[in-house]
């Protein structure tokens, strides 16, 4: 087939979106032997302002979109939070595009007001729509959604191990203990264990217990933010990560960075109410319901280097057998395409559709 991704695949920022989840799909679908062609409406719309100012772009980053929809004639235009691209594009492109199939993609939380409006935008002229969490929470979406019959399901953060090529799971006597990068550790507040933090104080309170830990924390306590090869390098040189999103009870919700961590061979650090314990075994991540459990785990991993190795091991080659990169874009296309099985996946795909009226 012939796909037209449209995502963020700059190299303006982030250092050059080396782990993002939009060139992983891509790079899964062309590994099926599909035509992907990568669009990136964000630099499309700044390069075509004197500026760089990318909401004075927005009309031509469409335009642009009607253009290629045009000269590519894709069988799928996938949207990885296309959010230059108005709902009214969309629909005109499949008037004159009758066979074209649509979907949305999208890593934010469903928590957040502001995505969740983002998503319902498109939802009247989409097939179906994918996000980072699972179960009754997607209800949401089409309780919401002008379409009762829309599909709504589940998209795992992939790993890539072309892209994370590290193997920490290897290592007896990596550099640090412990790995943990936040881009803005006291807004918001993350939910663990059922207590919100400012994640410097949760960190704080670890060193506490754990005075020994050597922890590599980018973006906290003054630390920089590490991106791209930068980042990429740091994950090689940490025995475990903690995986801390900004909130951890929304079913099989994570941020990308449980992909990082993992794909590269680090020991998972989990909050138990994630579900990720529905997935994995306790030999294959570390799950945590209390500080005294987290603390306990660490100190229980750097005192035994061999069985953090066998268990970071055993978590890195189950994720990558769930949610390798062309496992998670052939589900997609299986969506795009009215044959996906949920029997070929151990974890949950699509919600019912929702009841008609």
């Amino acid at each position: 087939m012939r796909i037209l991704h449209v995502g963020n695949f700059g190299s303006r920022a982030k250092g050059a979106y080396l782990h993002s989840v939009a060139p992983k799909l891509s790079r899964g679908m062309v590994r099926l032997g599909h035509h992907v062609i990568d669009f990136s409406d964000r630099d499309i719309a700044r390069a075509a302002t004197p500026f760089g100012a990318r909401k004075l772009g927005i009309g031509a980053v469409n335009r642009a979109l009607t253009d290629a929809v045009r000269d590519s004639g894709p069988d799928l235009l996938l949207l990885g939070h296309a959010d230059t691209i108005r709902a009214a594009t969309i629909a005109a492109i499949r008037v004159t595009n009758p066979r074209l199939r649509v979907v949305q993609w999208n890593v934010d939380p469903l928590f957040e007001p502001d995505n969740v409006a983002r998503l319902l935008s498109k939802t009247p002229v989409v097939d179906a729509t994918l996000v980072s969490t699972a179960g009754a929470a997607l209800r949401l979406l089409q309780t919401s959604s002008a379409r009762p019959g829309m599909r709504v399901g589940f998209l795992p953060n992939p790993v890539d191990f072309s892209v994370e090529s590290s193997n920490a799971h290897e290592n007896p006597n990596p550099a640090h203990d412990l790995f943990y990068a936040c881009g803005h550790p006291n807004r918001p507040r993350r939910a663990l264990f059922g207590t919100e933090w400012d994640i410097e104080d949760f960190f704080r309170t670890l060193r506490a217990r754990l005075p020994n830990m050597r922890a590599l924390l980018p973006g906290l306590f003054g630390a920089p933010h590490l991106a791209g090869a930068p980042y990429q390098a740091a994950l090689a040189t940490c025995a475990m990560g903690v995986n801390a999103s900004r909130r951890n009870d929304q079913f099989l919700y994570s941020s990308d960075r449980l992909a990082h961590m993992i794909g590269n061979g680090q020991a998972i650090l989990i909050d138990r109410a994630t579900g990720y314990d529905a997935l994995f075994s306790d030999s294959e991540m570390l799950f945590f319901s209390s500080m005294d459990d987290l603390a306990g785990h660490i100190k229980r991993m750097i005192a035994d280097p061999a069985a953090r190795m066998a268990l970071a091991s055993a978590g890195r080659a189950r994720y990558h057998a769930l949610f390798n990169e062309t496992l998670v874009a052939g589900y997609v296309l299986g969506v795009a395409f009215g044959t996906h099985d949920a029997a070929r996946y151990a974890w949950p795909t699509l919600l019912a559709p929702k009841p008609l009226a």
